[in-house]
């Protein structure tokens, strides 16, 4: 089965937890090919040269070979090539697994922190794009954290589908 991990890459802290992780599903689920860009130096080698073409061409073939996407959401925004990635996958009809640790989606029972929404430049929790995430949501579920991650792969791969 074949995987396209969809994940922001160019701070060397990226390229370090997407590596982390890949690694750790790629131990506990040796029979899958889990695809990372990173790790494609054809177009992603920056001190070599893939023009724009190159790369949309390279990286949308291996989001239509997959058959599951796995997609990081963290950071200030849903990184853009990211948010790509989830369009093409989800044009295919690839299942989607999203990952979003963003910590301060915690405490969403905190009355101080729903009452906080009701003030300017007071919101407590973090804001992802509701398009992107509905791309992911209407075939495939977003998980908080690396162990339900891990637990939505399982799934994925004993039943061939995502509980939505």
């Amino acid at each position: 089965m074949n995987i396209y991990f969809a994940a922001p890459m160019f701070a060397k802290s990226e390229q370090i937890y997407n590596s982390y992780l890949v690694e750790k599903i790629r131990k506990q689920y040796p029979q899958l090919k889990i695809y990372l860009p990173q790790e494609n130096d054809t177009i992603n080698d920056k001190a070599a040269y893939a023009d724009s073409k190159m790369i949309a061409l390279a990286d949308t073939k291996k989001v239509e070979e997959s058959q599951l996407m796995i997609a990081l959401l963290d950071g200030v925004t849903i990184d853009s090539g990211v948010a790509s990635e989830i369009g093409i996958a989800y044009a295919n009809h690839i299942p989607i697994l999203g990952l979003y640790t963003d910590s301060r989606q915690q405490g969403a029972d905190n009355q101080q922190k729903l009452e906080a929404l009701g003030t300017v430049a007071e919101n407590q929790f973090h804001y992802l794009n509701l398009y992107t995430v509905g791309l992911i949501k209407l075939n495939g579920q977003v998980y908080p954290s690396e162990e339900a991650l891990l637990e939505g792969i399982q799934q994925f791969v004993t039943q061939g589908k995502v509980d939505e």
